[in-house]
């Protein structure tokens, strides 16, 4: 059964459509993954989505859209001053 979810992002004032799906792993790979999750904070249905944005094809999105939001600068503004965290600031 497929079953379709639907998350309200106030952020963003977008909607999300998730389809909630099962797979079986073996125990050593469920144990592998859970203490990966947890090592960066996540739950381990948010690695195997990472996971796979990783290994499957974007689809019409640019190649490169597939690294958007990895990287994190820690300065909220870095949008606004994104030469100087690409390529370090100009003394």
């Amino acid at each position: 059964m497929t079953r379709h979810l639907q998350y309200d992002n106030s952020r963003s004032k977008s909607v999300i459509t998730m389809i909630r799906t099962q797979i079986s792993l073996s125990e050593q790979e469920y144990e592998a993954a859970k203490r990966e999750a947890e090592r960066l904070g996540i739950s381990l249905a948010e690695l195997l989505r990472r996971s796979l944005r990783n290994l499957v094809p974007p689809g019409d999105e640019p190649p490169w859209m597939r690294f958007a939001g990895i990287v994190s600068s820690g300065n909220p503004d870095s949008s606004q001053q994104i030469d100087d965290v690409v390529y370090g600031r100009k003394d």
